[in-house]
């Protein structure tokens, strides 16, 4: 008895230390329970990037499905960035260098996609948020995340309402 006993919690003290060194797959999203409130807006984006940094723009692209309207939380480097509403955009500015992007489902859903990014100042990136599909069908349980043509993402962000969002208290 003592011995099973002792091997159990060995056990449990391998898949713990196995645990703590696993990565934080989630590290690029912001913090757990934030959720926001999403408005469409009228202003416009700017022309161009600030001075020595980057524009982001991330297109929710939910044209195919017309019965569902879905929020999609959008961060960078651990941090919530706002919030997009079934087809819609937002943008944001980074500093050069290294980014890591995610975006999850507003719901009870644990569904996230993540993307990578090596910004460079004074240029313009566009990534598309969509549900993944499945054998030709959407399935609303997964998300991608891609980075996609500057061609293709000025047609979609002008194509897209602009979405302004703040975290509900």
């Amino acid at each position: 008895m003592k011995a099973t006993i002792v091997v159990m919690l060995l056990a449990v003290t391998a898949v713990a230390q196995q645990t703590q060194n696993r990565p934080n797959i989630f590290a690029a999203c912001g913090p757990i329970g934030v959720d926001f409130k999403t408005e469409t807006s009228t202003a416009r984006p700017p022309a161009q990037p600030e001075p020595g940094k980057a524009l982001v723009y991330v297109v929710e692209d939910y044209r195919a499905i017309s019965w569902t309207s879905p929020t999609i939380k959008v961060g960078v480097d651990g941090a919530w960035m706002g919030a997009t509403h079934h087809t819609s955009y937002l943008f944001f500015s980074v500093d050069p260098g290294e980014h890591h992007l995610c975006i999850n489902w507003q719901s009870s859903l644990e569904q996230a996609s993540f993307a990578r990014l090596v910004a460079e100042p004074g240029k313009t990136y566009y990534f598309r948020a969509r549900p993944h599909t499945f054998s030709g069908q959407w399935d609303n349980n997964y998300l991608d995340l891609d980075a996609i043509d500057p061609d293709e993402g000025q047609y979609l962000v002008a194509s897209s309402p602009l979405m302004t969002s703040h975290a509900k208290k």
